[in-house]
């Protein structure tokens, strides 16, 4: 086996760990949103049992990229791809943690009834979602408009978080019986928004790899 051959056959292991953590962060994301709908607790520990998973792959792109630098010595481009998938990586394994965070808060909320309907924070969540999706997209397909649009979808997402932090503050001054659970309900708020955050940094992740400078796009 060529090197180059063999260099390429690591770039495509590194692309596809990246997209199958991209798949497991959005399945952790809509089970943990699911199940704090409904108080599951069941599913709560589902999702906090298989978070390790999430972890042994970032440890793979880790490895694999330590190891094609080490013996390839990759310049330009090719250098960036291994740099941006080290990021990404990072970026979707704090996704995953944020995704359990969010089913950590349901088992706190085991044996209760919701204060109000959910509407915003599932609203958040579908976004969020949505975001992750295309993060992942744009890094598929070297994407940088695809990038750029996550800086968008991060403000729609920030809105919310104002919106539900304010309303849960207003439930809290009706009620201190309301403090505890709207507390909870507002960590959620910020999980969901530190996600947003963390997707628009795989965009960031793209546009460095497809032109070589990292933009800010949580500003």
């Amino acid at each position: 086996m060529t090197m180059r051959k063999e260099f390429d056959q690591g770039l495509e292991k590194l692309h596809q760990l990246i997209i199958e953590m991209g798949s497991f962060v959005e399945s952790a994301l809509a089970d943990s949103m699911s199940a704090l709908k409904t108080i599951d607790v069941a599913r709560a520990k589902e999702i906090i049992a298989n978070d390790p998973t999430l972890n042994q792959m970032e440890e793979q792109i880790t490895e694999i990229g330590s190891k094609l630098i080490a013996t390839q010595q990759p310049v330009a481009k090719d250098l960036r791809r291994i740099l941006a998938a080290f990021r990404i990586a990072s970026d979707l394994e704090r996704m995953g943690d944020l995704a359990v965070d969010v089913a950590k808060v349901v088992l706190r909320l085991e044996g209760q009834e919701l204060i109000k309907p959910l509407i915003d924070l599932p609203r958040m969540a579908e976004i969020v979602q949505l975001m992750t999706y295309e993060s992942i997209q744009s890094f598929i397909q070297e994407n940088v408009d695809l990038a750029y649009k996550m800086s968008k979808d991060d403000d729609q997402v920030d809105a919310l978080y104002g919106q539900i932090t304010r309303e849960l503050y207003s439930l809290m001054m009706e009620n201190p019986r309301n403090i505890t659970q709207s507390s909870l309900l507002s960590f959620v708020g910020r999980y969901l928004e530190r996600f947003g955050d963390h997707a628009t940094n795989i965009g960031e992740s793209v546009v460095y790899l497809v032109t070589g400078s990292r933009p800010d796009l949580n500003v």
